[in-house]
């Protein structure tokens, strides 16, 4: 039997981090150096806030970080709900379509972001091969 992963657990994490090193190497991340916090409003089973963070360095992961209270300072921070993210992360929404919609708030520069967008959507074809229990 599979593994399966409480969803922005540290197991989920430690998960995360051993498939995108594996699946994503420098070139397939176009060599970027940015960073990005995920913040999920109204986490289950309290409603609490809690934060993915991702920093690359020329394509490689240097950090992926989650947690709960204020993130790391990133280059772009996107804030909304816990099932938005979720939605994302099973390949049921994407990343782009959700920021236009408005089902997610994005700070930093939009035009660098919708760049990003093809990377963000291959780190979450990723995430989403991962057994998750939301």
């Amino acid at each position: 039997m599979t593994a399966t992963f409480q969803y922005l657990s540290q197991e989920w994490r430690d998960e995360a981090e051993k498939r995108l090193t594996i699946e994503l190497p420098p070139e397939r991340m176009n060599f970027v150096t940015s960073s990005m916090s995920n913040i999920y409003q109204n986490c289950p089973p309290d409603g609490s806030e809690k934060y993915l963070f991702f920093k690359f360095e020329n394509g490689k992961f240097a950090q992926l970080l989650v947690g709960t209270g204020t993130p790391p300072k990133a280059e772009f921070a996107i804030a909304g709900d816990y099932q938005t993210f979720a939605k994302i992360t099973r390949g049921e929404l994407g990343a782009q379509k959700a920021l236009m919609t408005l089902k997610l708030k994005l700070k930093g520069n939009m035009v660098k972001a919708l760049k990003l967008a093809s990377l963000a959507d291959r780190l979450n074809k990723v995430l989403a091969t991962i057994p998750t229990e939301y």
